[in-house]
């Protein structure tokens, strides 16, 4: 069995966050509204659902597929959405497929803050890479993960590519 191992992640998923945080508080929210898409990691938008650069990424070309609408739980996305957000993933995993030639893909979504969900009330779908042994022995020696693309270089690629 592999493991996506990321310890560094703890802090920021054991960090209390503020309950039923405003949408202004939201940065999905926040770098929608805002222009400079480079500077927020937005890739891509659509009429109804936008890509975004992982911030903390687990692995190289980690993405978020984000509804514009500030919803958290499934039943609150229209049908519309919910088929616009499962084209985007399916075209990000393409382009990713195109570009960075990865062995496979975990995709997954963490409903509600107890799930993981690090931004509970805004539905967020992970897209993560995965390469044959792209694990190594840096998590094990050293409590690192090795990311070995720049989210800049990331966001030329995908945004370029």
């Amino acid at each position: 069995m592999d493991h996506l191992w990321a310890p560094w992640r703890l802090s920021y998923v054991s960090t209390p966050k503020p309950p039923g945080s405003p949408a202004e508080e939201c940065f999905v929210c926040k770098a929608l509204a805002d222009t400079d898409d480079r500077a927020n990691r937005v890739v891509r938008r659509t009429e109804r659902a936008a890509v975004f650069l992982n911030a903390f990424p687990y692995n190289n070309g980690h993405l978020l597929v984000v509804p514009h609408a500030h919803v958290g739980r499934l039943d609150q996305l229209s049908a519309e959405v919910s088929g616009e957000l499962q084209r985007v993933l399916v075209e990000m995993i393409a382009k990713l497929e195109s570009l960075m030639s990865p062995h496979g893909f975990n995709v997954g979504l963490n409903l509600g803050a107890a799930a993981g969900a690090g931004v509970p009330g805004h539905l967020h779908w992970h897209i993560v890479p995965r390469w044959n042994g792209d694990t190594n022995f840096m998590p094990v020696l050293t409590d690192t993960k090795v990311i070995s693309q720049s989210l800049d270089a990331l966001y030329d690629l995908l945004t370029n590519g």
